[in-house]
C-alpha cells in the first residue's frame, strides 16, 4: 500500500516505522523543518555565549513504555545508552519523599513505601491500604471520578509530597480535575508492568534523536520519504482509480505493488491511505475544510470527528532552563515544593548530569498557567528559596497546548475518521494520558487500522 502520513511527531514518525516494517510505501509530510513535533530540539545559548541544544520542553520516560522502548531499538537508538534509568524517585532537596530501591515489583513499590523519609506511619499505612484497594479493585473507578476524589482517604502528606506531583507529571493535570481512572491505569502499567517498569529513563541525548531523527534516517534508508517544509494543502477523496493513479515506477523493486490506486489524494498525488499525526485543533481545522470537497457520506464522518476533537480542553507546560557555573544538584532529577502562586515548578532536573553542560538546569511547571516572564521569575526565585541557587535565565518554553485536560468522563475522537482516513496522537481515544507511550502506540495502532480491508472506515 502506499500510504501518507501528515505529520512529523512521535506518533507519526511510530507510524511510519511500523508501516515502512510492513512492507508499505510510506511518505511522511511533514510542514516544520524538523521532525519531533511537540517533542523536538531546540538551539540555545548559554549566558557565556556558548551555544547548547536544549529541548521543546523537558521530557522523561518510564520503563513501561514498552514500544516507545521498542520502536527505539529498531531504528538503532540503545535506550540504555541513550538514557538515565533510575528507580523511580519523587524525593525533594531535603531528602524527604519516596524513593524506590532497586528490588523486583511490586517489592521496590512496597519498600519504597515503607523507606520514605518525613512520612509518618499513619502516613504510610495510608496509602498501603490505598493502594491494596486500588489493586482488589482492578484499578478501576467509576468514570467520573477525580485524582482527589480517588485518593481522598490519603494523608495530606501523602497527597502534597507523592500524589500531587505523580499526578500533574503524568497527566499534566491538577489532581481535582484529573481523570482517576487514567491515573489508576499509569498506576497499574508502571508499579506492576513487570521488572523496570516504574523506572525513570532520564534522556541524555536531545529529543529529536532519542527517537524521531533516527526514525526518519532509518524509513529513508529503505525507501521511504520524509518530506520536511511540505504543507499538505489539499487532501481529497477519490472514489475510482483513473489512468494517472499508476504505481509510480520509482517505488522500490523490493516491495510489494499496491494492491489498488489510491482512494485519497495529498497535494494530488494518490495513497491508498491517509494517516493525519497533526495535534487535534490541526487535524479538526483541516479536516473541516477538506470534507467540503468529499462525498455527503465521508463529509459527515470527517465533521463529526472533528466536532469532537475540538471539545477538547488543553493543559500548558513551561519548562524553565537557568544557569549557574558549577552547580551540581544532588540527584538528577529532584520534586519542588508548588505552589501555585509564585513557586509553580514541580521539578528540577540537572542537564549537567544527563549529557547536558555542568550547571545548566530545568525546571518543569506542568498545568502551567500565566505568561512566560512572569514564569520565568517565578522560577528563578524559587530556585533561590528551595535550591539556595543564584541562576542566570536561558531560554522559558512554554507550549500553550502540550497536552489535553485528562479529565474525568473525557470523549477523546476515535482513530478511524473515515475509509482509508486514520488519525493518530497522544489526543485520540486510548487508556493513557499524553505521553510519548501514548502517541507511539496511537501511530502503531494507525497503521493497522489503515490496512485493515475496512481501510479505517
Amino acid at each position: 500500500m502506499k500510504i501518507a502520513i501528515v505529520g512529523a511527531g512521535w506518533a507519526g514518525m511510530a507510524a511510519v516505522v511500523a508501516a515502512t516494517q510492513a512492507g508499505h510505501i510510506a511518505t511522511v509530510f511533514e510542514a516544520a523543518r524538523a521532525v519531533g513535533g511537540r517533542a523536538r530540539a531546540l538551539n540555545g545559548t548559554l549566558p557565556d555565549g556558548s551555544e547548547v541544544v536544549l529541548d521543546n520542553g523537558q521530557h522523561i520516560m518510564i520503563g513501561a513504555y514498552t514500544e516507545t522502548l521498542r520502536l527505539m531499538r529498531q531504528v538503532g537508538v540503545n535506550p540504555e545508552a541513550a538514557c538515565l534509568r533510575l528507580p523511580l524517585t519523587l524525593q525533594f532537596p531535603d531528602g524527604s519523599g519516596l524513593a524506590l530501591p532497586r528490588w523486583f515489583a511490586p517489592l521496590d513499590a512496597l519498600g519504597g513505601i515503607l523507606g520514605a523519609v518525613g512520612w509518618s506511619w499513619a502516613d504510610k499505612w495510608s496509602l498501603l491500604k490505598a493502594a491494596t484497594g486500588w489493586q482488589l479493585g482492578g484499578f478501576a473507578c467509576a468514570p467520573g471520578t477525580s485524582v482527589a476524589q480517588l485518593c481522598h482517604q490519603l494523608s495530606p502528606q501523602v497527597l502534597e509530597t507523592l500524589i500531587d506531583p505523580l499526578c500533574v507529571s503524568a497527566l499534566n493535570t491538577p489532581a481535582e480535575r484529573a481523570s482517576g481512572q487514567v491515573f489508576l491505569t499509569v498506576l497499574k502499567d508502571s508499579l506492576l508492568g513487570g521488572q523496570g517498569a516504574s523506572n525513570l529513563l532520564l534522556p541524555r541525548i536531545d529529543l529529536a534523536s532519542l527517537f524521531p531523527q533516527p526514525a526518519a534516517d532509518w524509513v529513508q534508508a529503505r525507501g521511504g520519504s520524509v518530506r520536511l517544509g511540505t504543507r499538505v494543502e489539499r487532501l481529497r477523496w477519490t472514489a475510482a482509480p483513473s489512468p494517472a493513479d499508476a504505481e509510480p515506477k520509482s517505488a522500490p523493486p523490493h516491495l510489494p505493488p499496491s494492491p489498488s490506486p489510491g482512494r485519497w489524494r495529498v497535494n494530488d498525488e494518490p495513497f491508498d491511505a491517509v494517516i493525519w499525526a497533526t495535534s487535534s485543533s490541526n487535524a479538526a481545522s483541516a479536516l473541516v475544510e477538506y470534507a467540503q470537497a468529499a462525498p455527503e457520506s465521508i463529509a459527515k464522518t470527517m465533521q463529526q470527528w472533528a466536532t469532537v476533537a475540538r471539545q477538547l480542553q488543553f493543559e500548558a507546560i513551561a519548562t524553565v532552563y537557568a544557569y549557574a557555573p558549577g552547580v551540581h544538584l544532588s540527584q538528577p532529577m529532584l520534586a519542588l515544593r508548588s505552589t501555585p502562586t509564585d513557586a509553580p515548578a514541580q521539578f528540577v532536573f540537572d542537564r549537567g548530569q544527563l549529557g547536558g553542560p555542568k550547571g545548566l538546569l530545568a525546571f518543569v511547571v506542568s498545568a502551567s498557567a500565566g505568561e512566560r516572564e512572569a514564569l520565568q521569575r517565578q522560577v528563578l526565585v524559587q530556585a533561590q528559596v528551595q535550591l539556595g541557587l543564584a541562576l542566570q535565565p536561558v531560554q522559558t518554553v512554554v507550549e500553550k497546548r502540550a497536552t489535553f485536560a485528562c479529565t474525568p468522563g473525557l470523549v477523546r475522537p476515535a482513530q478511524a475518521i473515515a475509509p482509508g482516513l486514520v488519525a493518530c496522537g497522544d489526543y485520540v481515544a486510548g487508556p493513557y494520558p499524553a505521553t510519548l507511550e501514548g502517541a507511539v502506540r496511537s501511530g502503531l495502532e494507525a497503521v493497522r487500522l489503515a490496512c485493515t480491508p475496512a481501510g479505517g472506515g
